[in-house]
């Protein structure tokens, strides 16, 4: 059913000049509207079509156009949707919008049309989420991801989770509300604890599913750190292959972070070339020293490069502090210019471009393996957080059941991890709880 009384009409292409431009409008008295300007009269319409025909207001022509038609409720609204492919100029564009305006339509707002798509339940909230994501996505890996959300393929891997707490549920309102029946199965305290422990199994795999999946999505912030004249800004140049960062013999030549983009195997690393960390009475450079600690502060993953002919290392207290809480990877360059290898330290060529073993170690860092790629995951914050609130909800429930406390207590956290899980689908309002464990009762019960 259409919750909504107004049409909006948006620009969906950019508004530049291109061969074609494409306008969307929608809502209950879409046909209507666009007949009254239309060579073709759509209100009689009952099926999906394309239409050509010129577009016409107070006389005058406005445009040729071709149509797409889609009736309530097969669209990506849920309600009659028109898409009106016309001539590529902003100014015809803006013409016709306004003369829909004028007709009864209105401007939609930023996401609209997705948001009515979610709110007439064609999508859930993961899949509105993806259709952002698709959109932003700067790498092949991460486009394919958004699209296993779009088409539904990550919610779908939480509803066996779902049915499970359900059917726990259901068990405890049985044993509960029908004690006398002894062929049903009984919600021992030993079955919730071995049941919840399975499905905290299962959100264990999607949270580091999702992580991953975070990380191919989104990229990773990576701080280049070191002392002066180690070799950071030659590193930098080295792993992008081109000469962003100024490379000199003379100490403190970078003094603000240089910044630059690396796809790592479908990763997006975050290169930040940091100034060299020292003791220094030069105002400019102490600047830049500060600014360092902050990048490293908001960094991912840092790679600490050393002077392989003398790896002395940092004296500054605050920034080893910092390090301790990060992911380091301890890298010595100019390997060149040493004749013996330490065993187990890491070795590479800036001036050279000899860097295959830091990325090789970077790639182990990340953690991804091919099938993460392919495989539908939970990759945002919110979605994240969500996963982690259910883990948490079941887990009391298990600690509950440990501690011999009754199982209509125990059902309180079961219920919320249930609730949880519609949140994180944003299905509120279209899921009912009690629905879900009756449906399970046998006819007559």
């Amino acid at each position: 059913m259409n919750l909504f009384t107004d049409t909006i009409v948006a620009l969906a292409t950019p508004p530049t000049k291109s061969a074609l431009a494409i306008i969307r409008l929608s809502g209950p008295q879409t046909f209507e509207i666009f007949s009254s300007i239309f060579s073709k009269d759509l209100r009689g319409e009952k099926e999906r079509g394309v239409h050509l025909g010129t577009i016409s207001y107070l006389g005058e022509i406005i445009d040729q156009a071709i149509v797409i038609q889609y009736i309530e409720p097969k669209s990506f609204t849920g309600e009659n949707l028109l898409e009106i492919i016309i001539h590529g100029s902003p100014l015809i564009a803006q013409q016709l919008i306004e003369v829909l305006i004028t007709k009864g339509a209105r401007s939609a707002n930023p996401g609209e049309f997705s948001s009515r798509a979610y709110l007439n339940q064609k999508m859930d909230l993961v899949q509105a989420e993806a259709i952002h994501d698709v959109i932003q996505a700067t790498t092949i890996e991460a486009k394919r991801l958004s699209l296993l959300s779009l088409t539904g393929k990550t919610s779908e891997k939480l509803n066996p989770i779902r049915q499970r707490i359900a059917d726990i549920l259901s068990l405890i309102e049985v044993n509960i509300d029908y004690p006398e029946y002894q062929d049903i199965e009984q919600a021992s305290k030993e079955k919730i604890i071995h049941d919840c422990s399975e499905i905290v199994d299962q959100l264990n795999t999607l949270i580091i599913e999702g992580e991953k999946g975070r990380l191919i999505k989104e990229g990773i912030k990576v701080a280049i750190i070191g002392k002066p004249n180690v070799g950071k800004s030659s590193l930098l140049n080295a792993l992008i292959n081109e000469e962003k960062a100024i490379v000199t013999d003379i100490a403190g030549t970078t003094r603000d972070v240089v910044e630059a983009e690396l796809n790592l195997q479908g990763v997006v690393l975050k290169i930040l070339d940091t100034a060299g960390i020292r003791q220094t009475e030069n105002r400019i450079e102490a600047i830049g020293i500060s600014k360092s600690i902050e990048t490293v502060k908001q960094a991912d993953l840092v790679v600490y490069v050393l002077d392989a002919t003398q790896p002395t290392k940092f004296e500054n207290i605050e920034l080893n502090k910092i390090l301790e809480t990060k992911p380091v990877i301890e890298v010595f360059n100019k390997s060149d210019l040493v004749a013996k290898h330490e065993a187990n330290q890491l070795y590479i060529s800036a001036k050279s471009k000899d860097i295959q073993p830091l990325l090789d170690t970077m790639i182990q860092n990340l953690g991804i393996q091919e099938a993460n790629y392919y495989t539908p995951s939970f990759n945002n914050t919110r979605q994240l957080a969500s996963l982690k609130q259910i883990r948490e909800y079941l887990q009391k429930a298990i600690e509950d059941a440990k501690q011999n406390l009754t199982t209509d207590l125990l059902s309180s956290s079961l219920q919320l991890a249930y609730q949880e899980m519609i949140r994180l689908l944003g299905l509120e309002g279209t899921m009912n709880l009690e629905g879900e464990i009756f449906s399970r009762f046998c006819i007559g019960k």
